[in-house]
């Protein structure tokens, strides 16, 4: 087990070593008994999170400050439209300023080719951690959830677990790529066999690709890509169908184009489920677009496990913050 955190960024799990985020889930599972107790975890007293939204959130947001105020501690909401970040601070300013003033400084920033850069430069000058609530490639917050999720249901060793990623018709807003990476890059070194599911379009980054493939190498997992849906879903364990935006292919900040609406089948229905093994679960990060990602019947229906995999990012939240903020 891993016990030297304090201090440590969490910007990507794939900084993190299997140990770390071994020792991260054992954090996790104890605070949630603790919750389930109803005892008092006042591991950070009197400490300070500032959480920097550039974007809205529910459960992200919700998740820190209940977490942090759990802790102990106390969490300062920042819009940053309503910071001098909108009349033009540099990320190194805000950071250093902050870090001065409180004890970590979380951020989401989910702008293309802007966010996971502004929080690397924040990370440069910052003496205390930061903790990445999602930018435009990684969400570490929800990856780690979603693997806690997956344990819970299906144990421990989820080596040789048939876990399907699948792109999924929406129209609410063009999505990051940051959660569907996540999980990408994260499942393979727990042993899963991982397939990546998507229209043409809708492709990941190269360089994602071959660090997931890496991964399954050197962990015993599989990853694989398909254009087939169908294929996808047949035989799966975990199913976890959500839309993301075709930003690697195409820049436009548009929500609807043409690739988008050739693609409207692309949705997660009974028929599909059917094709899972009979015990397979069926996630979502949320906010789900139902009736064009998911019908109602699936959703809310027996497979589904979106509100464990929901009160869990309260539970890993408080584990981050634990370990960055406090520990040794």
């Amino acid at each position: 087990m891993q016990t030297l955190f304090r201090g440590k960024h969490f910007i990507t799990l794939q900084e993190w070593t299997r140990e770390e985020i071994d020792t991260l889930l054992d954090v996790s599972y104890d605070l949630k008994m603790q919750f389930a107790l109803d005892r008092p975890t006042n591991y950070l007293p009197n400490k300070t999170v500032f959480l920097m939204f550039f974007e809205q959130s529910t459960r992200t947001r919700n998740s820190m400050e209940a977490g942090i105020t759990q802790l102990g501690g106390h969490a300062h909401f920042l819009d940053t439209s309503n910071m001098q970040i909108a009349h033009g601070e540099v990320p190194k300013d805000t950071a250093v300023i902050l870090s001065r003033m409180g004890h970590a400084i979380a951020c989401r920033n989910c702008f293309w080719k802007e966010g996971n850069a502004y929080l690397r430069e924040m990370a440069t000058w910052s003496p205390v951690p930061i903790i990445n609530m999602q930018d435009d490639l990684y969400h570490p917050l929800q990856g780690i959830a979603d693997l806690m999720t997956i344990q819970e249901k299906r144990g421990k060793n989820t080596r040789g677990l048939k876990v399907s990623v699948i792109w999924a018709y929406a129209t609410t807003h063009k999505k990051p790529i940051s959660v569907p990476l996540s999980q990408a890059l994260l499942f393979p070194r727990y042993g899963m066999e991982v397939t990546l599911a998507y229209p043409k379009g809708y492709e990941m980054p190269d360089w994602v690709i071959e660090q997931a493939k890496k991964n399954a190498l050197d962990n015993g997992g599989t990853f694989r890509i398909t254009n087939d849906q169908e294929e996808a879903y047949r035989d799966a364990d975990v199913v976890i169908p959500k839309n993301w935006g075709n930003w690697v292919t195409n820049e436009s900040k548009a929500v609807i184009d043409s690739t988008l609406e050739a693609n409207k089948h692309w949705k997660c229905t009974e028929q599909r489920m059917a094709l899972t093994d009979k015990h397979s679960l069926y996630m979502h990060a949320l906010p789900a677009d139902r009736v064009n990602e998911v019908e109602d019947s699936v959703i809310d229906g027996p497979h589904s496990a979106i509100y464990d995999e929901a009160e869990n990012r309260l539970h890993t939240a408080k584990a981050v913050m634990a370990l960055t903020m406090g520990g040794r």
